[in-house]
């Protein structure tokens, strides 16, 4: 029979016995011969391996001791009631926001990316030579206070012009200002700064209102008219597809994606799995040509000896039968087979408790009423991990209607199943045939 052992104590793979915990904290085989393949008995399985590690600590190094009492409180007691009322209790590996409530992660649950970029020369100065994409990216006070300052500084640096052009011509010399003059101004009706002001506006936006205009008596007068109404489109226009730009930008259709809070590990067609569940809660614009894929960032060790961290394992995943795109007009349930070729072979379930990797989950596709391009990203700690759960399936058919219905209450939903404790090596090493 084979098993896997991590520091002294032993989780066996047996497909007629499941685990349970001694008064002296060690595990005993209990007979359940109607299994036909490793199960969990619906015990606290977290409550199993803490009464077993607790018995074995004082054996650790002082090291893996402070560990120990790190992640102890990570272990969350998840109990199902049964016909008599009485509660079992099953895998979990969800952490208590009050516990820790730091989690080491590349990606947020929200999809930011929680990496900072420090020591870059010039920084500032590359960022103006971007500065649409600058202007899209920050926050909206700031694009808006962009957009305002724009159109108020313009107004006043050719308002400034149109004041030096009358004074230098000498349109706002008291005797000239005179109804009886037989005097020609440059602009007609300007008088002081806030009718330059006032006119400044009228010709950026080609208002009009006829009671100012410019003569045939000053050149610079209509050159810096021509000048002005340019400057005003070119402002209009860059502004304009600034605020569009921002508004329309794909990552605001991430908000009606969804990825389930937590991640299961359980058996599907005999084969240990990691499943997480995706869905669209929209109705009619659907995604076209989804696509789903999982890395694992996880610190890497060469032959050499070098340490890469973090390191970035690409993991296999697929819905239902499909292994390229995805048709997303329900939920999904996304899996990953814990096979040879996975970089998760030989985590089992006491390992979760001590091991620090995250698993960062991206769906693409192209949105049908737009055609752009969205991405939507969540990460899963191994906290956030559970161990022995599948998802509820949330959709049924609603006979009245004549229609499928989704039921989102349903979406993050999960109930216990038995589940072997084991890694998948050690599952796969025991089910090889004698």
């Amino acid at each position: 029979m084979g098993g896997g052992t991590r520091g002294s104590v032993n989780f066996k793979c047996s497909p007629t016995v499941s685990l349970s915990a001694h008064s002296s904290g060690g595990f005993s085989e209990l007979d359940s011969s109607s299994s036909s393949t490793p199960t969990m008995d619906g015990r606290d399985v977290y409550g199993i391996i803490e009464d077993g590690l607790v018995g074995e600590v004082e054996s650790l190094s002082p090291s893996l001791q402070l560990d120990f009492q790190f992640e102890r409180p990570r272990l969350v007691r998840s109990s199902s009631r049964t016909s008599k009322g009485s509660r079992t209790s099953s895998i979990r590996s969800r952490s208590r926001s009050s516990t820790r409530k730091f989690k080491r992660r590349a990606v947020l649950k929200n999809g930011d990316c929680n990496v900072t970029k420090i020591h870059i020369s010039k920084r500032r100065r590359k960022y103006l030579q971007d500065i649409f994409t600058t202007l899209v990216d920050v926050k909206w006070r700031w694009t808006l206070l962009v957009f305002a300052l724009s159109f108020t500084l313009s107004w006043l640096v050719f308002a400034l012009i149109w004041w030096l052009i009358a004074y230098t011509h000498g349109d706002l010399d008291p005797e000239n200002l005179k109804e009886d003059s037989n005097w020609s101004p440059c602009v007609v009706n300007i008088n002081s700064f806030a009718s330059c002001f006032l006119f400044s506006i009228e010709t950026q936006h080609t208002i009009g209102y006829g009671s100012r205009s410019t003569t045939e008596q000053c050149p610079e007068a209509i050159f810096v008219m021509c000048l002005q109404s340019i400057t005003g489109v070119f402002i209009q226009a860059f502004m304009v597809g600034i605020v569009f730009a921002k508004m329309a930008r794909p990552k605001q259709r991430t908000q009606t994606l969804m990825f389930s809070r937590n991640a299961v590990v359980c058996m599907r067609d005999g084969i240990l799995c990691i499943m997480f569940r995706v869905g669209d809660m929209r109705e009619k614009s659907h995604l076209i040509a989804s696509s789903i894929r999982a890395q694992l960032i996880k610190p890497y060790t060469t032959k050499e000896g070098e340490v890469l961290s973090p390191f970035l394992f690409d993991l296999k995943v697929k819905a239902d039968n499909y292994e390229s795109d995805i048709f997303l007009i329900w939920p999904m349930t996304i899996v990953h087979e814990i096979d040879s070729s996975s970089p998760l072979y030989d985590i089992s379930a006491a390992d979760m408790i001590n091991e620090r990797f995250e698993i960062i989950v991206i769906l693409e596709g192209t949105t049908e009423s737009t055609g752009q391009t969205t991405q939507a990203r969540t990460s899963y700690v191994a906290s956030e991990i559970l161990w022995g759960h599948r998802f509820q399936p949330p959709v049924s058919f609603n006979r009245q209607k004549g229609t499928y219905q989704v039921n989102f209450s349903l979406f993050h939903n999960t109930y216990a199943v038995d589940t072997p404790l084991c890694s998948a090596r050690d599952l796969d090493i025991f089910l090889e045939p004698s």
